[in-house]
């Protein structure tokens, strides 16, 4: 398998979990309640060390030398290979949950196939990943049952929530002549073929949640291609604001 192709495929994922890393850290000091201000912290302090594993293994591999460093700070927009789901502006606190309720079952679901890749540093990356991510799944699960079995307006705003962001969940599950090389070879996972045990994860959540699978009637695409939406360019600009300001600073 191309040291090229799984500096790629690592990329992707990389950059699946610092995108989001950084929309989860808006919510810091903003959340409705002290505890779950701690608990998406702490959830986006879990996908920044899983960025961090990512982009480094990428940057070694690619022969570029770069680090996760300046993979993070030093790319522009088009560069990045996130999938469009978690860009999504964050909206109210069920717009979040339901982001962090699809993207939450899809990576465990991923890593737990990842953990039997024959790449060394992303079977050991994955095996901890995927212990991570179960918290994240249960704390997701938990608020969109809690919301969808509250109140009139809470199950209103989870409904609103699910709806705006289900047309993003397909690009998750999009294959590629890349991911079907890494499959055939061990290395990575075939995102197609996690997807209906994603389905049953999610309509089982919803059903407890008494809410029906949202059926958009279009899919967004384009993140793995480095096209994305209107509102990446200001996280972008704010994520790497700091390390543009100071450059070759350390802390």
């Amino acid at each position: 398998m191309s040291s090229t192709d799984t500096a790629a495929y690592a990329l992707r994922l990389g950059d699946d979990a610092l995108v989001l890393a950084q929309r989860l850290c808006a919510w810091v000091t903003r959340a409705p309640t002290i505890e779950e201000d701690l608990a998406l912290s702490n959830i986006a302090l879990d996908l920044i060390g899983h960025a961090r594993t990512l982009l480094a293994h990428s940057g070694a591999l690619d022969g570029t030398g770069r680090t996760e460093d300046q993979l993070a700070y030093l790319r522009t927009e088009r560069e990045f290979r996130n999938a469009l789901l978690l860009e999504l502006p964050n909206g109210d606190f069920a717009v979040t949950l339901a982001r962090q309720l699809a993207y939450s079952l899809y990576a465990r679901l991923l890593y737990g196939e990842l953990a039997a890749s024959a790449d060394e540093v992303l079977a050991g990356f994955a095996v901890r990943a995927a212990k991570e991510v179960e918290y994240h799944a249960m704390h997701a699960t938990g608020w969109t049952v809690r919301l969808a079995r509250g109140t009139a307006e809470s199950r209103r705003r989870m409904r609103a929530g699910l709806e705006t962001v289900w047309p993003y969940t397909g690009e998750l599950f999009e294959e590629d002549a890349l991911t079907r090389r890494l499959a055939a070879a061990g290395t990575g996972v075939n995102p197609a073929g996690i997807r209906e045990s994603w389905e049953k994860a999610v309509t089982a959540v919803l059903a407890d949640a008494e809410l029906a699978v949202p059926a958009p009637s279009w899919q967004a695409s384009g993140g793995r291609e480095g096209l994305h939406t209107e509102a990446f360019g200001a996280l972008v600009a704010e994520l790497q604001s700091v390390h543009r300001q100071f450059p070759g600073g350390t802390w």
